[in-house]
């Protein structure tokens, strides 16, 4: 785990399921592997069949374009929408 002195990079993943696919969603989200691993990982659901991952990565800090491995798209008959993607930096 990174120290108070290290930048930390904070990438959040949400996408909203297909009608009836929100815990099919989750499960896909949950099996993607991301090599390397980051330092933290957390999945969350939200209202409108909602599934967000937020990975914290070591080092990116204020390099919002830093290379860090990302979850790619799911298969289309899982999302209503595209995938949206944030990165933020500890402050």
């Amino acid at each position: 785990m990174p120290t108070e002195s290290t930048a930390t990079l904070t990438l959040m993943w949400e996408a909203k399921a297909a009608p009836g696919q929100g815990s099919a969603l989750l499960d896909w989200a949950r099996a993607q592997e991301l090599s390397p691993a980051p330092f933290r990982r957390e999945h969350f659901t939200a209202p409108g069949e909602r599934v967000l991952v937020i990975t914290w990565w070591e080092g990116g800090g204020d390099d919002h374009n830093a290379a860090v491995p990302e979850l790619p798209p799911p298969p289309p008959e899982l999302i209503a929408r595209p995938v949206h993607r944030w990165r933020f930096t500890r402050v």
